[in-house]
């Protein structure tokens, strides 16, 4: 159910990857990015392993990889920048692999350089953003280019999120492009300490109402 895979390649050099394998007539494949690399954020962090799970219920393929200098991946951290050629080179091994229409998930860090890297791409047909970060560790993130983002988008995030406060996610979430739900979890801090159970949820709930292929 879990390999290695070995000839994913960014323009920094080989990035360290995992295939959870589908179901041979899976519809879609699926895509999922880690947290920020220079707060310990990997592929194996728990909010992705649960995204990861979410689409493995529908029998999907699920690609996780670590970002260039995180884990065993080629080159150093790029401050966001080069982490968005790594997505992009993610999508060709994905599309290459299955020839499968994809879903992408990312959390935090990895949700942010994600939806730049995946808006107005045909190839992907969803978008799930997991904890959004507005402000976090000096850094600000800016969402102009979801006014531009027609494919349906998730935003899932917790109401005591430290990174993404109440009133600066909805007003990302206002300026997004139709079609997009907003999903809060109650009693939820940015890394959905206790509260993953509603993130697989939310994600599956999502998936089914958005599209009908995907199975209980």
């Amino acid at each position: 159910m879990l390999r290695t895979v070995d000839d994913l390649r960014g323009p920094a050099g080989r990035l360290e990857a995992l295939l959870n394998a589908g179901a041979p007539d899976a519809p879609y494949a699926a895509l999922v990015c880690h947290p920020h690399p220079l707060g310990g954020g990997t592929m194996h962090n728990k909010v992705v392993y649960h995204a990861m799970k979410a689409f493995q219920r529908f029998g999907l393929p699920v690609l996780r990889f670590n970002f260039r200098g995180t884990g065993l991946s080629d080159g150093e951290h790029d401050d966001g920048r080069g982490e968005i050629d790594d997505v992009r080179a993610a999508l060709d091994w994905l599309d290459r692999e299955f020839h499968l229409p994809i879903l992408f998930a990312g959390f935090s860090f990895g949700s942010y350089v994600g939806l730049r890297a995946c808006c107005g791409d045909p190839r992907v047909i969803g978008l799930v953003a997991l904890g959004i970060p507005t402000h976090a560790e000096g850094r600000d993130y800016d969402y102009a280019f979801l006014r531009d983002c027609a494919q349906p988008k998730l935003f899932v995030s917790g109401m005591r999120d430290q990174y993404g406060p109440v009133s600066e996610v909805e007003a990302v979430v206002a300026l997004a492009r139709e079609p997009k739900e907003m999903v809060w979890i109650s009693e939820a801090d940015h890394f959905f300490a206790s509260k993953l159970d509603d993130v697989r949820q939310a994600i599956r709930a999502w998936g089914q109402g958005c599209f009908p292929l995907l199975r209980q």
